[in-house]
């Protein structure tokens, strides 16, 4: 082969690898490309609208199937709106409405009559429950005005009391003085109302005279018991035999008595319960169920002068049924 042969035989060798080389470069362009625009795609893909246009699709696949007024869904109407129906059997006009169905209800009517007798019944309990809290309130309120004006006219004056206290049969107290009294008061929460729910007088009595009192045996816990509940002071002297038992003791009580009275409001039942300690007697007494409504300026009078040990009327004036 002559070198003019070789040589355009090794042009056409070259122009075709370069021919094909150019073709893979065009390929791989347009995959490039190709990829972009599916990105691009992916990108702007618009899932609301594509749920549209599937919904719009099957809908339009059902065809007459939906146009039948008696398969369509129950929708909600506004008040008063008349909607007719066509069914097989002709032209049905419905007037029935939630509010029709409702207000021609049996069962519903009764059940609302019921409920309008019971919320009344609840008013009414709820304006006497709230005349009898306001009158406990006002018992109570007079009842401190009243003791802390008591109290402070006998601090001054500090006069003897003429009643007798007996702590045991060879024990009893006599020719008391007022030393020292005050009146305090307590009421509810902010939230339960803040009405004056106990009122309370305590005062001290002194005397010069003091005792002192032998017991043997059983009877030595039981003076200290009753001295303890009467609340007196007092000092005990223990004699023990060899065994460390206690077979006498020596009391030396002093001549000083506490005296307390709590008013309290029974908001429950509407009524005044009086818890005393010492004021007749020593020992614990009970006024139960008293009217706020008998809380007047006579009882109150009564209830000082029982604190001051004179003849009184204030048991009898307690037991009232008031106006």
């Amino acid at each position: 082969m002559s070198s003019s042969e070789n040589s355009a035989e090794s042009n056409r060798i070259l122009d075709a690898i370069r021919a094909k080389r150019e073709r893979r470069t065009g390929k791989v362009g347009n995959i490039a490309e190709l990829e972009a625009s599916l990105v691009a795609d992916i990108e702007n893909f618009d899932l609301d609208e594509a749920e549209r246009l599937a919904r719009r699709e099957q809908l339009a696949s059902l065809g007459s199937g939906m146009s039948d007024a008696s398969l369509a869904f129950p929708e909600i109407v506004p008040a008063g709106t008349v909607r007719s129906l066509e069914r097989r059997q002709g032209t049905v006009q419905s007037e029935q409405n939630p509010q029709g169905i409702i207000a021609g209800s049996s069962l519903l009517g009764q059940l609302r009559q019921q409920a309008a007798i019971r919320q009344g019944e609840l008013n009414t309990e709820q304006v006497e429950r709230t005349a009898i809290n306001n009158a406990l309130d006002q018992a109570l309120k007079y009842l401190f005005f009243y003791l802390h004006d008591l109290v402070q006219q006998l601090n001054i004056v500090k006069p003897a009391i003429p009643r007798h206290y007996s702590a045991a049969d060879d024990a009893v107290f006599r020719n008391m003085v007022w030393q020292e009294g005050f009146a305090d008061y307590r009421t509810q929460s902010q939230a339960a109302g803040a009405m004056v729910e106990l009122v309370t007088l305590s005062f001290q009595l002194a005397s010069s005279q003091g005792f002192t009192i032998d017991r043997e045996g059983v009877a030595v816990e039981r003076l200290r018991g009753a001295l303890f509940d009467y609340g007196l002071q007092f000092s005990c002297k223990e004699f023990r035999n060899e065994r460390s038992f206690v077979e006498r003791a020596e009391f030396c009580i002093a001549g000083q008595i506490s005296v307390s009275a709590r008013w309290k409001a029974n908001f429950a039942d509407g009524t005044l319960t009086l818890e005393t300690r010492n004021l007749e007697r020593l020992g614990s007494d009970v006024h139960a169920k008293i009217r706020p409504d008998v809380v007047d300026q006579a009882l109150l009078d009564e209830f000082g002068r029982l604190v001051l040990g004179l003849p009184n009327r204030f048991r009898e004036l307690a037991r009232r049924q008031g106006a």
